[in-house]
């Protein structure tokens, strides 16, 4: 059994207020626990109304599954905000 880690980093430019860039959180959040069934949350970053830190986390059976999962996480996000993706960070344990 393997843990899946995810950080993704982004920027969102046009966001003015912490409540605007809360409902951005989480609704991503809700879409990617809702299709990967992971669980996702905003993990830092909190008070930065233009970056978006979102860890996600995942218990797989093995590296491949892992590997799979992470690639269609990113492209998912990558496809599902407007936001720009800084960084992102993969790891398995």
């Amino acid at each position: 059994m393997k843990i899946l880690v995810m950080t993704f980093r982004l920027h969102a430019p046009w966001t003015n207020s912490l409540k605007e860039k809360r409902m951005i959180v989480k609704s991503l959040v809700v879409k990617l626990q809702n299709k990967f069934h992971v669980s996702a949350a905003e993990v830092d970053e909190q008070d930065t109304h233009h970056i978006i830190v979102i860890g996600i986390a995942a218990i797989v059976p093995h590296n491949a599954m892992a590997d799979s999962i992470m690639d269609e996480i990113s492209v998912f996000v990558e496809n599902n905000t407007e936001a720009e993706i800084l960084d992102e960070m993969r790891e398995i344990r």
